[in-house]
């Protein structure tokens, strides 16, 4: 069986306030986009071992009991009387790019090995297993646009379609460490709720919504803010920096041309349809 994880952006990400223990309550909403991995799990017969993991595509370090689809694996093992798997990993999705990739694998995993093995996991339940794993796995579980608070696990489901517009993403070459992304963070709660801007027209987004995370990475790594400013010379009516970076996207009316030459020094450039 094979399934198809796809990434997330952030539509907007504020930082409001320190918690007691060490980790920062944000409200941001999450957009499900079409880039996309391949995930397919096979039965392993006569196995040695519970699983076997293989990754092409884009290189992810690391045990493979460390990736996020072999610990949902182990997770429902717990309760369930799974099978040895053999799993095959396409990642096409950016690693550390704020897209989310890992996080989608691990809710895609649950919900494949739930559908394979006739697990009759509820999607309530599906999503309790996923927010064990991480803040923001859950959420790729309904894969609906939701705002999220908390650390990015609250989730409140809102309306909001961009259909009909292009989105170009772009991934520089520039892996951005959490704590270049925390350097400059002045907790605070937004004048104007998110929620209450994400409903005003697009054109009026760039006044409104913003990426706390794009102050200090902007100044640590200017190369990233060029590509947002590049976004909007090209005609964007939105362009943000995508969670903690380092991947930029610009939301556009129309089809935009010569993307690949104008983001020729980028890792990854994707140019779509929302």
């Amino acid at each position: 069986m094979i399934t198809f994880p796809n990434a997330k952006i952030n539509l907007g990400l504020n930082i409001v306030e320190k918690r007691k223990d060490g980790y920062h309550n944000l409200e941001t909403i999450f957009y499900p986009i079409n880039l996309q991995d391949a995930l397919e799990v096979k039965r392993l017969e006569n196995a040695e071992r519970p699983y076997d993991l293989h990754v092409m595509g884009t290189s992810i370090e690391g045990a493979a009991e460390d990736n996020l689809v072999i610990k949902a694996y182990r997770l429902l093992a717990q309760d369930f009387n799974l099978p040895a798997i053999d799993v095959h990993l396409f990642k096409h999705i950016p690693t550390q790019a704020g897209l989310g990739g890992g996080s989608a694998d691990c809710a895609f995993m649950i919900k494949l090995l739930n559908e394979k093995f006739k697990l009759g996991l509820d999607l309530d339940q599906m999503e309790a297993y996923a927010a064990q794993l991480g803040a923001d796995c859950a959420f790729f579980i309904r894969n609906e646009p939701v705002f999220a608070t908390g650390i990015g696990n609250i989730f409140e489901p809102i309306r909001l379609s961009l259909s009909g517009y292009y989105l170009v993403l772009v991934k520089p070459d520039i892996a951005v460490p959490t704590r270049d992304a925390f350097a400059n963070i002045h907790p605070k709660k937004p004048e104007i709720s998110l929620k209450e801007c994400i409903q005003q027209p697009i054109e009026t987004w760039k006044d409104c919504i913003k990426n706390d995370f794009e102050e200090s990475v902007f100044t640590k790594y200017p190369e990233i803010a060029a590509i947002k400013a590049k976004m909007y010379d090209m005609g964007a009516v939105y362009a943000s920096m995508s969670g903690s970076g380092s991947s930029v996207y610009g939301i556009f009316k129309t089809f935009t041309e010569n993307v690949d030459k104008k983001f020729s020094n980028c890792f990854c450039r994707q140019r779509e349809m929302i």
